[in-house]
């Protein structure tokens, strides 16, 4: 895959993605809003462990978030099983250094706009823990609507957090 926008490009991760993973991964500041398998530190090893699964399962569902030729971030796509075939949820992340560009403002519309054109989806669905802001404001402006607020849904570094729950159905 590789959908070209204005700010940056998704396509598949390489291994040699690796040290560019670590340099913008390998901060407390982005693992602190994701699942506890995004651990910190980040390191070359677990850089290297995540691409040799992504890319060699099929069909691709990690993406890389290129910018100015360096892998800045991910997002990815999980399509449910059985009675939820239909049905998908994404993940995403980016290096500190770019946020506040509006880069996964342009990244999630187009991604999840990807997928509902290739994938046979009527819904995608992204869950952000309550402390997540700038995540909540992504989602929205890519039009997915709050459905839910899943009271102490997660432990985040010793902390029981509500988790937000939101969706975009076709």
């Amino acid at each position: 895959m590789e959908l070209k926008l204005k700010d940056c490009t998704i396509r598949d991760w390489r291994m040699e993605d690796a040290p560019s993973i670590v340099k913008h991964a390998n901060n407390r500041n982005v693992s602190r809003t994701l699942r506890d398998r995004f651990s910190y530190p980040y390191t070359i090893e677990n850089a290297k462990e995540f691409l040799t699964r992504s890319t060699s399962k099929e069909p691709r569902n990690n993406f890389c978030i290129e910018i100015n030729g360096s892998a800045a971030g991910g997002i990815g796509v999980h399509v449910g099983e059985d009675v939820h075939r239909h049905v998908a949820s994404i993940g995403y992340w980016l290096g500190e250094e770019f946020w506040g560009r509006g880069v996964m403002s342009e990244v999630v519309p187009a991604f999840v706009n990807h997928c509902f054109e290739t994938l046979p989806l009527h819904r995608i669905y992204a869950e952000a823990f309550e402390n997540n802001l700038a995540s909540t404001r992504i989602l929205e402006k890519a039009d997915f609507v709050l459905e839910a607020r899943l009271r102490k849904n997660v432990i985040k570094d010793g902390q029981i957090l509500d988790s937000l729950l939101y969706a975009k159905t076709i």
